[in-house]
């Protein structure tokens, strides 16, 4: 009686590990969600204030407004109601993700003042008109317990009572502007010669490493997506315009071999 207690207790627990490492974030969920979400734009649905902390959102929508009123009187204001703004960083910890909007507290100033549209186009994203948000702040979706698996849709879904990442008319705007190649491209998350650096964030969000040399006169930028072991993506820049794309294969010992043609 004992052994067979014994044997069916190691069976229910190996079948809890397999469920639970079924349910566990994959490190390909990981990567789809910084870079569906990464550098894209959303309308503001309700005052959104800076904040010191990350302001905690849950993943119903629902937020503590005596919170947020109370960061929106001591810091002011990160964007207003009907405001475009931009996710600019994305962390994933067990239980949560953050996620910088322009630039988080740091950043200073008007940001609609200064960047236009955060995609290459020639007008600022509000139009030309002075923008009073003092800068960006940081927003928190708690999930209260290791969060399973997901995927940046429904980060989105979740973040809808916030933040409305179907009003995009400028995005949307922009894209109408490119070319048949770069906006499949752009679509497939992949990035082609002739590239500029604003497309390439579109299509796989900000490089997890940048690097810099100059040969024979002319200077090259490398943005590295992606960490050892695993696939890494070379895109190389000369000036804004990208000038080859190399995608390869790191070991934990630092080889690299080339992607095998397919």
């Amino acid at each position: 009686m004992n052994r067979f207690s014994c044997g069916a207790w190691i069976a229910l627990a190996a079948a809890a590990s397999l469920s639970a490492d079924k349910n566990k974030l994959t490190d390909d969920q990981r990567l789809e969600i910084l870079r569906g979400l990464d550098a894209e734009y959303a309308t503001v649905k309700v005052p959104l204030p800076r904040s010191k902390k990350p302001l905690d959102i849950g993943t119903d929508g629902t937020y503590n407004q005596q919170e947020w009123t109370a960061a929106g009187k001591q810091y002011g204001a990160a964007g207003r109601v009907g405001d475009l703004v931009q996710i600019t960083h994305v962390t994933i910890e067990s239980d949560s993700i953050i996620m910088e909007i322009n630039g988080g507290l740091r950043a200073k100033g008007a940001w609609k003042d200064h960047v236009a549209v955060g995609v290459g186009m020639p007008m600022p994203i509000d139009g030309g008109q002075v923008a009073t948000s003092p800068g960006g702040t940081t927003i928190a979706l708690r999930f209260g317990e290791p969060i399973g698996e997901l995927s940046s849709a429904d980060v989105k879904k979740m973040l809808l009572p916030i933040l409305d990442f179907n009003q995009r008319t400028v995005t949307e705007q922009y894209s109408a502007t490119l070319s048949p190649e770069v906006k499949a491209a752009i679509e497939n998350k992949k990035v082609i010669v002739g590239m500029t650096r604003d497309q390439v964030v579109m299509a796989l969000g900000h490089a997890d490493h940048k690097d810099r040399e100059t040969k024979d006169g002319t200077e090259y930028e490398d943005w590295i997506y992606g960490i050892p072991p695993g696939r890494v993506t070379f895109v190389t820049f000369v000036g804004n315009k990208v000038v080859k794309v190399k995608d390869t294969y790191a070991g934990l010992g630092g080889s690299i071999a080339q992607t095998p043609k397919q």
